[in-house]
């Protein structure tokens, strides 16, 4: 069974994007934690989007090792990221591309056939589809980076529950520019 690892930079407040999803707060990651990032995704097997991280990545990866400022760090990502299997859900798409298939239908069983098949760790991203796949208890692992900034409202992290999710502290770590990541995993 593949394990469904949650993680993204947050405020310290909780949220994702600030409100008009501006996530412009988090700045250009320092090179630890983009190196820590790039890590994080080296390790998986298959990358599950929302709609709007898809386009923030579609929009930028695809071409983010040809820019003349790219570091090697960013060449690399921006490889992996091409050659990632990934699985992007919306209804309101219609193709999807840089190896990726479209889910139009339902999101939940999909993640969960997913889940039941042999293969690497997957990632998921997006707080909306985080979001559902944390409330029907799929997420296996959670990794916040947990930036210096308030903003007061947007989009949160985390979602309302039915219930309290138990976890265990696996990892801590403060990198230069005071972001604080944490990982944890879910208690069985």
């Amino acid at each position: 069974m593949r394990k469904l690892i949650y993680g993204m930079n947050l405020t310290l407040d909780g949220y994702v994007a600030a409100a008009g999803d501006d996530i412009g707060w988090s700045g250009p990651p320092s090179p630890e934690l983009f190196r820590y990032w790039l890590d994080h995704e080296l390790a998986s097997g298959l990358s599950l989007y929302g709609r709007k991280l898809w386009e923030t990545m579609s929009s930028y990866w695809p071409t983010g090792d040809q820019r003349p400022d790219a570091t090697p760090a960013e060449v690399e990502f921006a490889r992996n990221w091409r050659d990632t299997p990934k699985v992007v859900f919306s209804s309101t798409i219609d193709t999807v591309d840089w190896n990726a298939r479209l889910v139009t239908g339902d999101a939940l069983s999909e993640i969960t056939r997913l889940k039941a098949e042999d293969g690497g760790p997957m990632t998921i991203g997006g707080a909306t589809l985080a979001g559902a796949a944390m409330r029907a208890g799929l997420i296996d692992e959670y990794v916040i980076a947990t930036h210096p900034v308030l903003v007061g409202g947007g989009t949160p992290f985390f979602t309302a529950l039915d219930g309290w999710v138990d976890l265990n502290l696996v990892e801590t770590r403060t990198f230069p520019d005071g972001v604080l990541l944490t990982r944890y995993e879910r208690r069985r």
